[in-house]
């Protein structure tokens, strides 16, 4: 009999109802999207802050020294690696070694940075490049060129670049042209074991840099536990793109956060007044019943539960239609797809059932109505 009553209501009022559940439907699919967004927003975040490139640094330390002789300039190439190595923490997207010289082609001084070239494209995506990274033949010693030093010295793809250090000579083919916005289109990089060459330092680096995916706090977190294995040398992240990263993730979670509140609120403001419209109409349905001996608390009861089926609906519903919006929010924001979160179907509905209770405060005041009144029409 419950049952049949609670059909009953919901098909006789469904002009009211309507309204209801459109605004718990349309509340559930933003707080959805927008609960779908915050769960995935570290992963997408940390993806395009790894877009700035390297965010920790390893160098000499301030008290490093080499013989006991004056505070080291220089690290052991080695050294460093075989640490990064030994932490085998798969958060470490690419590492790479430099060792800065300025070298001479021709007249012109320019700053030449040995490194692994390979690891280039990983440790810094966002540079563009014309060209390639590597060299087509392995007979060539590659250099890849910044713009600006690609325009003073008249270069272009394919050109050899005559370079000059200490009365030693090399000569590279420019593979590749850089545009990274920054210092480094007035460099040249060439390989790492010819720069150590020329400047007679072999196993030697100036410092290396590394990309490290995950949060400020995961970062900090592995800079510890590599400085903690390199205790000579000085390990820091880059604090400008770390706290960036965290000091943005935190604004966008509270917005997120101030947003799904304001939402919940304005949906619950909806099904109040709904309810409050639906409840004059039912007081001559409620009279009837308390003649009949129904119970205060049963008819609210089955009150009560017209509304948790329509906000579990709204939910539902809404919870499908989110997942979709938080999909186009993130081909529009990351050029990607907000990944889905299972969790968000129960807590949607959760929440929407909540909304939808605390929306239907006029219908609990339904208990309070006299038979005796309603019979007199008053």
């Amino acid at each position: 009999m419950f049952w049949r009553l609670l059909w009953k209501l919901l098909r006789g009022s469904s002009g009211r109802l309507v309204v209801a559940i459109l605004a718990l439907v349309s509340g559930a699919m933003v707080i959805s999207a927008l609960l779908n967004l915050e769960f995935d927003i570290e992963r997408k975040l940390t993806q395009e802050f790894r877009m700035l490139g390297a965010n920790l640094v390893i160098s000499p330390g301030h008290d490093a020294q080499i013989n006991g002789a004056a505070p080291a300039a220089l690290m052991n190439e080695s050294e460093a690696f075989a640490a990064i190595q030994s932490l085998k923490d798969p958060a470490v997207v690419a590492a790479a070694p430099f060792l800065y010289i300025v070298e001479r082609a021709g007249d012109t001084p320019v700053v030449v940075a040995g490194t692994k070239l390979e690891e280039l494209p990983e440790l810094e995506p966002a540079w563009r490049i014309e060209g390639q990274w590597t060299p087509s033949h392995e007979n060539q010693i590659p250099c890849i060129v910044g713009r600006n030093v690609v325009r003073q010295l008249h270069l272009a793809l394919g050109s050899t670049l005559l370079l000059s250090y200490l009365g030693k000579t090399t000569q590279a083919t420019l593979v590749g042209i850089v545009d990274a916005g920054g210092a480094e289109d007035n460099q040249v990089f060439m390989g790492l074991a010819e720069v150590q060459r020329l400047a007679g330092l072999p196993g030697q680096i100036g410092l290396a840099q590394l990309s490290v995916r995950g949060t400020a706090k995961n970062i900090s977190e592995f800079a510890a536990r590599l400085a903690a294995a390199l205790p000579s040398y000085e390990v820091r992240p880059i604090r400008q793109v770390t706290e960036a990263e965290g000091d943005l993730l935190n604004r966008i979670r509270l917005l997120i956060g101030s947003m799904v509140v304001l939402i919940l609120a304005l949906t619950a403001l909806c099904v109040l007044a709904t309810m409050a419209a639906l409840a004059m109409e039912r007081r001559q349905d409620v009279g009837l019943m308390k003649a009949l001996g129904g119970s205060i608390a049963r008819i609210v009861t089955l009150f009560m539960a017209e509304v948790g089926v329509l906000g579990a609906a709204g939910g539902f519903v809404g919870a499908i239609l989110g997942i979709e919006l938080s999909r186009w929010m993130g081909q529009r924001v990351f050029g990607t797809a907000i990944s889905l979160r299972w969790e968000i179907f129960p807590l949607t509905i959760a929440l929407m059932v909540a909304v939808a209770l605390a929306g239907a405060l006029p219908l609990r005041l339904l208990g309070k109505v006299k038979p005796a009144v309603i019979f007199r029409g008053e």
